[in-house]
């Protein structure tokens, strides 16, 4: 699911083998959210492409903090501003076509990693909306089914291959392939029964 937020612009796409250090790194940095964040957030999950072992991807860490409200986070943004965590001031949007543009369902809060540290978004959502169900969905989709994780993979790395120097332009190519994933995924989840997973952290 394209992700909107103030860094999309023109910048080099490249992608890399699957590391295994993405895990402990993850963790790592999960523990210290854990830590700032206390009881505003409900649960911490690793996801994206970072979390799918096998997967080519962005060297880029993506997390989602799922809070009860996020209409009330006066706390946390604070908090992790705080700490070095930037952005996250005002309500943006994931993109979904099925639903408009600004549904609260596809509302979140976005931060960056503390300047000179190692590339990580943070997705801040509210439970039990679409976007932070898809989140996870997409994710245990893509590990579970190693069909869609090589076709996926293809379609990331051609779409760098045409914009390797356009962020932007590399997501738009992308987009259409997070729809046609998501009734995959519905698929799947639907035959094997599949829940909300328990939290990473």
């Amino acid at each position: 699911m394209p992700n909107v937020h103030p860094f999309d612009t023109r910048k080099p796409v490249v992608l890399v083998p699957y590391r295994p250090e993405w895990a402990p790194e993850f963790a790592a940095l999960a523990r210290r959210l854990r830590a700032l964040a206390g009881p505003a957030v409900l649960r911490i999950d690793h996801i994206g492409s970072t979390a799918v072992p096998g997967l080519r991807a962005k060297d880029v860490l993506d997390l989602q903090l799922t809070v009860p409200d996020l209409l009330a986070v006066a706390d946390l943004v604070p908090a992790l501003q705080q700490a070095g965590f930037r952005q996250g001031e005002s309500l943006l949007y994931d993109v979904f076509h099925f639903l408009p543009a600004a549904s609260a369902e596809l509302r979140k809060r976005y931060m960056r990693e503390p300047a000179g540290e190692r590339t990580a978004h943070l997705h801040i959502r509210e439970a039990g909306r679409f976007n932070a169900r898809y989140a996870l969905l997409f994710r245990d989709y893509l590990r579970a089914s190693p069909v869609a994780r090589t076709e996926y993979e293809l379609l990331k790395v051609r779409a760098a291959e045409l914009f390797p120097d356009n962020i932007a332009g590399y997501l738009y190519l992308k987009e259409p392939v997070f729809h046609l994933l998501y009734e995959a995924a519905c698929l799947w989840a639907e035959k094997v029964g599949w829940q909300l997973p328990a939290p990473d952290a």
